[in-house]
């Protein structure tokens, strides 16, 4: 029943909270009619995975399935749980609600992997099925590590898990050490700019984690990238992962870098980060490289005052104060993004304002 109250005020919200979205200082009518004019990515397809699961619903998730590089695992998991509470196959979930909206303000189509957090979403092999046949442009899955099931503020950060290459099946090989690096790399940056900080454990170097035990990296036929946004265990990176403050920022940043991408804007492949050593010291950022090999960035304009602008919405009192602090301090690509998902952070956090 709550699942189910949940699920009308999202709809009941999104219908009546979408008129307090502004574009160009005109409230709109609707979400379709909030989305900003610049259709950068029509044409373009993302299969979007919210990593994990809300409920077996009437599945076995241990049962074993191919692994992509011939062992099994289990089909299926709930994720981790925040330190303070939250499941992570929420936050996976709510982030890519507003990813979605975000993505396809910009013209592109959105397919999920799962059509809502409590029923259910396949196994991790299907899911790369699924976004193989999509025949989508990219896909991206969304999660967030967990380190400890106690509080663990040593280890934080964000990692994008890229393959350890080669992989058995040569299409997918084809597809993760070329353009799925390059998404990956081109994510990373985007990140990186909007301010958050790579991680400092588990081997992963620059924001780089190379694994071979991901079965969707190992078996899907189309470029990802595989997305950890942050450390649940670190007390203070699960507390802004849990907050819808802290899930747009996320959101903006991720859809960045998915835009940068697809648009032509990619980072350099460059293959190279090694494998995870889990006895290793925090990583240090890697130092920038020269400009001639820099990706382009322009289309990430204004991703740094993304944060302050959300923080300055969070304090408003009112939907109308909310279109002011739009209308004088939302003057950026990132901040039309922010727009196109407003309505969406309402319907998603149950009706709070503004964000």
């Amino acid at each position: 029943m709550a699942a189910l109250r949940s699920r009308r005020r999202l709809l009941a919200a999104t219908s009546l909270l979408a008129s307090a979205v502004t574009v160009g200082g005109v409230l709109a009518a609707s979400p379709s009619d909030a989305a900003p004019k610049t259709r950068e990515l029509a044409g373009k397809t993302v299969f979007l995975d919210p990593g994990h699961q809300g409920s077996a619903a009437g599945h076995n998730m241990s049962k074993q399935v191919n692994d992509g590089r011939g062992g099994k695992k289990d089909c299926q998991t709930s994720g981790a749980t925040a330190i303070g509470g939250k499941a992570e196959h929420t936050i996976n979930w709510e982030v890519s609600q507003l990813i979605k909206a975000a993505l396809e303000s910009k013209g592109a189509r959105v397919l999920m992997s799962r059509k809502d957090d409590t029923g259910w979403g396949g196994c991790v092999d299907e899911r790369a099925d699924a976004a193989s046949r999509s025949g989508a442009d990219l896909a991206v899955s969304i999660h967030a590590d967990s380190t400890s099931t106690a509080a663990d503020p040593a280890k934080s950060g964000f990692h994008l898990i890229v393959p350890t290459l080669p992989i058995p099946d040569k299409a997918v090989d084809a597809a993760q050490s070329g353009e799925g690096r390059k998404a990956s790399n081109t994510v990373r940056d985007a990140m990186k700019k909007a301010g958050f900080t790579p991680a400092n454990y588990a081997g992963a170097v620059d924001g780089i984690q190379t694994r071979a035990d991901i079965a969707g990296s190992n078996l899907t036929r189309i470029p990802l990238a595989f997305v950890e946004m942050g450390n649940l265990s670190d007390p203070a990176e699960a507390a802004v992962l849990s907050t819808p403050q802290g899930a747009t920022k996320y959101a903006v940043a991720i859809t960045d870098g998915i835009t940068s991408y697809l648009a032509g804007r990619a980072a350099p492949a460059n293959p190279t980060a090694p494998a995870p050593n889990e006895g290793a010291q925090p990583s240090t950022p890697a130092a920038p490289q020269e400009q001639s090999d820099s990706p382009d960035l322009s289309g990430l304009s204004g991703v740094e005052a993304i944060g302050p602008l959300i923080d300055k919405l969070a304090k408003a009192k009112s939907p109308g104060d909310a279109q002011r602090i739009l209308m004088t301090d939302g003057q950026d690509v990132s901040a039309d993004v922010l727009k196109a998902i407003l309505a969406v952070v309402y319907a998603v956090f149950g009706g709070k304002l503004p964000i």
